[in-house]
This record gives C-alpha cells, structure tokens and sequence, in this order.
C-alpha cells in the first residue's frame, strides 16, 4: 500500500515511479478520489457535531420553557439523522475506491534499480563458481530422476494432473536432507528463528503481502474463506501484523520449511516437463521485520544467507539485480540468485531476495515504536527463498550427476543422508 501523504506532496515523483514500472500516470485520479473522501470525511464530522450540538439545546430550550424552539430543534436532529447515514455511506464508498486503486498498484522501485521492461535489463552482481564441465551429454533432472526410478510424474498427473511429481525412497530423502540442511544452517549460522506456521490463511492475510487483490487467479483458495499459501512470506510476514514493536526487538528473522501451492496462472508452455515450474512445491523462506534504517543492509545479509547456502553445495551461481520490468509487485529491490543447470546449460531461478520497504507494512498496520520516543513508523518487511527445495533438488542432481548415471550427494548432505555418498539407479 503507498503513503497517500506521499502522493498529496510529490504526485510528479509517484507517477515517474510508476512509469519506471511500465505503468501510467495514477496521481491525479488518486487525488481526485482522495479529495472526495476527505470531503465526505469532513462534511460526515459536520453532521455529527451539528446533531450533537443540536441534542444538547433541545434540553437548553425545554428547560426555559422553549416549547418551539425544542420542536424546531428536534426537527433538525431528525433531519440530520437521516442525512448521516447517507453521508456515512459516501465516506465508505470513496474509502473503499481510494483503497481498490492503491491496492491494485506495485511498490515503487527504488532509485538504484535498473531501468528495463524484463528480464534482458537485469544486472549481473557476482558470481561464484566454475560451470561443471563433464565428458559426457549432460542429462536434464528428469531425465536423471526417472532413469534412478525415484522421481514420477507420469503416477503423480494420474491422481493430480500436471505440474505435480512423486519423489521416492533416496530422492525423497534427499529433498528432506537439503530442507534439513538450509533449516540448520539459517537458524544456526545466521539466527533465524525456526517457525512451523500456518499452511492455509485468510484474505486479510494474502493482502497484506499483496497477493491479494491483484493475484488472485495464481493462488489456491478452498469453498470455505482460505487460500493455501503461495510461500511461507505470507503466515511468516503477518506474524506482526497490525503489532507495534519496540526498536530493540527489530530486526527479527523468521525461517520456516512448508509446502508451497501456486496455480501457475499464465504458465502454459513454460517449463512444462520436470520440477521447475510446480502446483505444488517445499521452500525455505527467509523474511525479516526491519526498521527503515536497517532494511538495506538486512537485504544484503539475507541474500549472502541464501547464497551460502550453495556455496557449501558447492553448486556454481550467479548473483542479479532484478530490473524494474521484472520485479515482483510488492518489491523495491529484488536480488535473484540463479543456479547453473548443465542440463539445461543455463541458469535459473533458485532464490528472490526483496526489500519491499513499508509497502506491505501499510497492508498489515505494522509499526514500532522507536527508541527515541517519537511517533510510532511502519516497519519494513523483506522476504527470500533460502532456498527454493525442490529447485536446489534439480541443481544437484544436474551437478552431481555422473557417466553411470548415479548421483554423487554433496559432502555436506551425506550426515542427513544416513552417510551415503551416492545415489544409484533404482536405488
């Protein structure tokens, strides 16, 4: 949600954000519905205070005896009576369309992010790693998944349809090793604190990480008022919602491990065979609460946190500031770490690291209250993959696979893997 106070004082710098987005001028219709619901917020007060005023002189004018005036009086309280309501209705309505607007609107990138309408325009931040080079034709996951008889897509469509997957015996041990193991090593190394929240949330929720209003054909809802979580930002983000902290308690770090449901709206004929594109899919989330002040430097930490998980996989990535056609709607700033697929012989996509300032934090009414005393400020809210379970599951097969078509498991998953060093076929 934007700071309306933002828009009233700088309308001209609102819409160049905007514009840097790929969308049109919005300040003036804003202003304009603004305008209305002041007015009708004012005028609302007006009848109030008139009805009230007029209340106590009824009793004024009775007690001198006043007979017409206190019918005069009374008439006008009547009158008053009848018009509030209606006005109380105006003052809905244009809250209600200020609102629908501002909530259909993305965050405004910050001033450091690159122009561009997609993905082209995204900059490279660094790198880590050298490509695998191996002597053999370089197999795609599923290739590598089916020919080990442990990944099944073909059982999974039967009972679910497409975009779902059966993992088994050693490959199903080995994404609850790699979840096991991001677990372990954000709340151990870099103090996240370990939640098992809710899977299934209502509306208030999903809106105030924005995936509501805007997205709601890529979401899952149930016939009884839930949606199942696109990712664990959104039970972890409303963890402070409509809270006030104090400044000593920020920042908090929050990690959680759940399923993840996403309808994949607009989908069609991307990545249509093996895991990278799901209904149904496991991820470690990273998300901080953060004051102002420290969201920066908070965004930097948790894209190292995210990125260190494959260091220690040692699985060759990249490191890219996401474009302003290409961030997320609720972000500022978005890092995207990509992992290299030789498979594939590209990267892709295992984390979204973003800063969305106080964008959802307006949604959710969250604040704090500053060591200074001052007025209370919104908090700023970041979230990551750290990483995305079933995406680092396909790094590793592609970069661990050998000639004899058996997987090598990475040093550091072997002691969650009961010590084995290696996945065969039909293992």
């Amino acid at each position: 949600m934007h700071d309306i106070r933002y828009i009233r004082e700088n309308p001209t710098g609102f819409d160049a954000g905007l514009r840097r987005r790929g969308l049109g001028g919005q300040a003036q219709q804003i202003l304009e519905l603004d305008q209305s619901w002041r007015s009708a917020t004012a005028r609302h007060q007006e009848l109030l205070s008139a009805r009230n005023d007029a209340s106590k002189k009824i009793g004024q004018a009775k007690a001198k005896k006043d007979e017409a005036e206190a019918q005069r009086l009374m008439a006008e309280v009547a009158r008053l009576k009848d018009e509030i309501p209606a006005m109380e209705l105006r003052v809905r309505e244009s809250e209600e369309a200020l609102n629908e607007i501002l909530g259909t609107l993305p965050n405004l990138p910050a001033a450091d992010v690159p122009e561009g309408v997609d993905e082209t325009a995204n900059q490279e931040m660094r790198r880590w790693g050298t490509p695998r080079q191996v002597n053999f034709a370089a197999r795609q996951h599923f290739d590598i998944g089916e020919t080990l008889g442990l990944m099944d897509f073909e059982a999974a469509a039967k009972m679910s349809g497409a975009r779902f997957v059966i993992l088994r015996g050693k490959l199903a041990r080995l994404e609850r090793a790699l979840a096991n193991f991001m677990l372990d090593l954000h709340t151990g190394t870099f103090g996240y604190e370990e939640v098992v929240p809710p899977f299934l949330v209502r509306d208030q929720a999903m809106y105030g990480t924005a995936q509501l209003p805007k997205f709601r054909e890529e979401q899952f809802g149930t016939t009884n008022g839930f949606w199942l979580i696109p990712t664990s930002e959104v039970p972890l983000t409303n963890q402070v919602r409509e809270m006030i902290l104090d400044e000593s308690q920020l920042p908090m770090r929050f990690t959680a491990w759940t399923p993840c449901f996403r309808s994949e709206a607009g989908a069609a004929g991307r990545d249509t065979r093996g895991m990278i594109r799901m209904h149904q899919f496991s991820k470690v989330e990273l998300v901080s609460i953060a004051t102002p002040e420290q969201s920066a430097a908070e965004h930097e930490r948790m894209t190292a946190c995210a990125e260190e998980v494959l260091k220690r996989l040692e699985l060759p990535h990249r490191t890219m500031v996401l474009s302003t056609g290409d961030m997320g709607f609720a972000a500022q700033r978005t890092h995207d770490i990509e992992v290299w697929l030789p498979g594939q012989n590209a990267f892709r996509e295992i984390s979204s690291c973003s800063n969305c300032g106080d964008f959802q934090a307006r949604r959710m009414n969250a604040r704090f209250k500053p060591a200074d005393g001052k007025s209370n400020r919104f908090v700023h809210t970041l979230n990551g993959s750290g990483l995305a379970v079933g995406r680092t599951l396909i790094a590793v097969l592609e970069n661990y696979q050998q000639a004899d078509g058996s997987i090598s498991i990475p040093a550091v998953l072997r002691p969650y893997m009961g010590g084995e060093e290696t996945i065969k076929p039909h293992g």
